[in-house]
């Protein structure tokens, strides 16, 4: 048994972040139905579906991750009868996930205020670059504009060098992480009410909740803060070092870790009893990082990290993806996963990161083929008969 398996998700979404929402239900085991538009369905179809490199059998990464799990039903919306259908398919439903821009579920009328009238119970959540009031809800947003206007790629990089972006797409991750945990707090509150709501999930709202405490530093201290690289801004040594082959990282935060760490490196220029505490060690923060390169660049990384590891001293590799997908600890707890394709063939990708201690059953199954189980859902979820189909699919309103 999966976790959410009781649960129905009809998937509006495109591109990254709302389909990301969807990913992270379905792997939980909610039964996850895309409503596509006929002909070619949601445009990231189509993303790398031609780039021999990153896609199987005309399938590109981005549609081969987010969308595993997943059932594929084509219907046409900008059809009344098309729309009704979705109107059946929502009776039927828990969930409705969509990151269209502002507006748009308004105009199509399946925003949360047509929705429950149909379904008192239904969940409907938008995933949207700015949330959908305010006095600038309707910028235009993708993954690094969301990064921007958050503020984190202000605190990105280094010092003296043009702002930075985060590496992964953290402005759409981030908007599908919390649509998730927004839509399982909307089912939680609707077992205690009965009732159904709306979750409005805004990217630049959650890029603003991952400041966190360095928000609530400026506040306190009116102080911006600006990019200082790898380094941290209290613990010293807190840096990536190079070493003979790879890059380092090293994080020794207590004075004790320091103590152990000196037994480890054995640098005599650093037994200074001014380094003892963290105020010592932050004013020679130069003196005692170049200090470190010297010497750690007399070893290999996997020296280092044996050594670091039996002292009990936070360290790590700045692990390329060939090392990060290979690692011992990662495989073992199945975060690299093989998932199929409709057709043939299969793919590795990064496992589901939830782990229950009862419910611990996890299933990858392909993603669908455009209008794949149109069939098979309208007939086992709408109870249509397969004349009724044919004169659906007759008519263009489905596929």
């Amino acid at each position: 048994m999966r976790p959410l398996s009781d649960l129905i998700v009809l998937d509006l979404t495109h591109m990254l972040s709302g389909p990301f929402a969807g990913m992270v239900l379905a792997d939980l085991g909610a039964r996850t139905i895309k409503i596509e538009p006929p002909e070619k369905g949601e445009m990231t179809r189509g993303l790398l579906a031609k780039d021999t490199a990153n896609s199987l059998n005309g399938m590109g990464a981005y549609f081969l991750t987010l969308n595993r799990n997943k059932e594929s039903v084509c219907i046409d919306l900008k059809n009344n009868e098309g729309k009704n259908l979705f109107y059946d398919l929502a009776r039927k439903a828990d969930i409705i996930i969509s990151n269209f821009s502002p507006g748009v579920t308004k105009r199509l009328g399946i925003h949360f205020d047509d929705l429950k009238l149909i379904n008192p119970k239904i969940i409907t959540c938008t995933v949207t670059g700015f949330g959908e009031d305010g006095p600038a809800f309707n910028r235009p947003a993708f993954d690094q504009v969301a990064q921007g206007y958050g503020g984190g790629m202000s605190i990105t990089g280094h010092p003296d060098s043009p702002p930075t972006r985060a590496g992964i797409p953290i402005g759409d991750l981030g908007g599908g992480m919390f649509a998730a945990i927004g839509i399982l707090s909307a089912v939680n509150a609707r077992a205690l009410t009965g009732k159904g709501q709306h979750v409005d999930i805004s990217m630049q709202d959650c890029q603003l909740s991952l400041l966190n405490y360095m928000a609530t530093m400026y506040f306190l201290s009116g102080e911006i803060p600006g990019p200082i690289g790898n380094s941290h801004f209290v613990h010293v040594p807190y840096n990536t070092f190079p070493t003979r082959d790879r890059w380092l990282i090293i994080a020794v935060i207590t004075d004790d870790a320091w103590s152990r760490f000196l037994d480890v490196v054995d640098i005599n220029a650093l037994r200074n009893d001014l380094y003892e505490t963290q105020p010592g060690r932050l004013k020679a923060k130069k003196d005692i990082e170049n200090e470190l390169i010297t010497k750690l660049k007399t070893q290999k990384c996997d020296y280092w990290l044996t050594k670091l590891t039996e002292a009990r001293i936070p360290c790590a590799p700045v692990n390329d993806f060939e090392h990060a997908l290979n690692d011992e600890q990662a495989l073992s707890r199945n975060m690299v996963v093989d998932v199929a394709h409709p057709v043939e063939g299969s793919v590795k990708m990064p496992g589901n990161p939830i782990k229950l201690s009862d419910t611990t059953s996890e299933n990858f199954s392909s993603p669908p083929l455009l209008g794949q189980q149109t069939n098979e859902v309208l007939t086992n979820l709408l109870n249509l008969s397969q004349d009724q189909i044919k004169i659906l699919k007759e008519k263009n309103i489905i596929n």
